[in-house]
Parts: structure tokens; C-alpha cells; sequence
């Protein structure tokens, strides 16, 4: 019998649902426009990996070399009803690295982060509107070894043109990247 992946099944979920999930369903935070300003500190717990020769989660030494690309999407930008820049890019930063094994005990699970951001951090926000919502999910991968990204390759484009039309499931296959991780927030309209 097959190993059953969970993250396929969250990954299967996004998809079905245009990488568009109603907070309702699948969990998240939820956040204001003022709460994401500022780019965020990124915690996640340490992590085992599959062996490259035996396919066994491991976790130790080989694990915490382990690196990971972190991608901010808003996968109906500008919003629900016109998603014309569908997938915008908010955020792209790769090389991070998990927290110590023993961070889980002393509750400091922030990621080291190893290189700059490969996209900078744009705030993301729901056009203004009462009940207006913006959900923004996160994707984690896990690096193949010696992984970059060229320079010049677009996700280096900081303008809101270089933003629009990306998608990060097809980035992650491009690249040979392991898709580990999903969440997102669900941002409400203050005005």
C-alpha cells in the first residue's frame, strides 16, 4: 500500500478550491492589515526528513541541514471578484533553516534565516470594503542540496507587474522542490 501524503490531500484541497480556502474550513489565522505591515518572523518546529538512500523519515544532524523555501501568495489578487493578478507574489525567501532539535522545549521555534529575500516582503490587504477578506496561503519546500535560484530568474522582480501571474506549486516543481508545508491567514478589512 502506498504511503498516504497529508500534504497532497492540503495541496489537492488549495487546488480544488483555486488555491482559494474559506477560513472556515481549513483553519488559519485570522489578521488585520495593520497585524501584517511588517514582514514576519517564521517559526515552524524542526523537522525529519526522508533519507535519500531509504526513503525513512530521519531527524538529527542531517535534518536541521536541511534548507527551506518559503512562498506568500495571494492566489485571487486583487480580489475574490476580480481575481485579475492571480497568483500575486508577496513573499519569497529562500535558504531558511529549521530551529535547533531542542527549540521545541524552550518554545523558540524561528527559523534561521541564511540569505536575504529572494522576493521582498509586501504587505498583503484585502481591498477596502466592509467584510472584505484576503486569504494569503503560505507554502513551505523543502530544498533539494545545493539549491538557488539563478540570478536574474523572476522571482527576483520587485515591481507589482513581477508579482502578478506567478504561481508557486508549478515554482516548487520547477525547481525540484518539496512541498512540506501549508497554512495561510485570512486578512479582514478594517475600513
Amino acid at each position: 500500500m502506498p504511503l498516504l501524503d497529508p500534504l497532497s490531500n492540503i495541496l489537492a484541497a488549495l487546488e480544488r478550491a483555486e488555491l482559494i480556502p474559506d477560513p472556515a474550513v481549513l483553519g488559519g489565522t485570522t489578521l488585520t492589515p495593520a497585524d501584517t505591515a511588517e514582514e514576519p518572523d517564521i517559526s515552524f518546529a524542526p523537522m525529519a526528513i526522508p533519507d535519500t538512500d531509504t526513503g525513512d523519515l530521519v531527524a538529527g544532524e542531517s535534518a536541521q541541514e536541511a534548507t527551506y523555501t518559503l512562498a506568500m501568495v495571494d492566489p485571487d489578487a486583487p480580489s475574490r471578484a476580480s481575481p485579475t493578478s492571480k497568483e500575486f507574489r508577496h513573499w519569497l525567501i529562500t535558504g531558511l533553516k529549521s530551529p535547533a532539535l531542542g527549540s521545541v522545549e524552550t518554545a523558540n521555534l524561528t527559523a534561521l534565516k541564511t540569505r536575504p529575500s529572494t522576493t521582498p516582503y509586501r504587505p498583503p490587504g484585502p481591498v477596502p470594503g466592509a467584510g472584505s477578506i484576503d486569504t494569503v496561503p503560505f507554502f513551505l519546500f523543502q530544498e533539494p542540496a545545493g539549491f538557488s535560484i539563478p540570478e536574474g530568474a523572476p522571482e527576483y522582480g520587485t515591481e507589482t507587474a513581477e508579482r502578478r501571474h506567478w504561481n508557486a506549486v508549478k515554482f516548487g516543481e520547477e525547481y525540484g522542490l518539496q512541498l512540506v508545508g501549508v497554512n495561510y491567514v485570512a486578512i479582514y478589512s478594517t475600513e
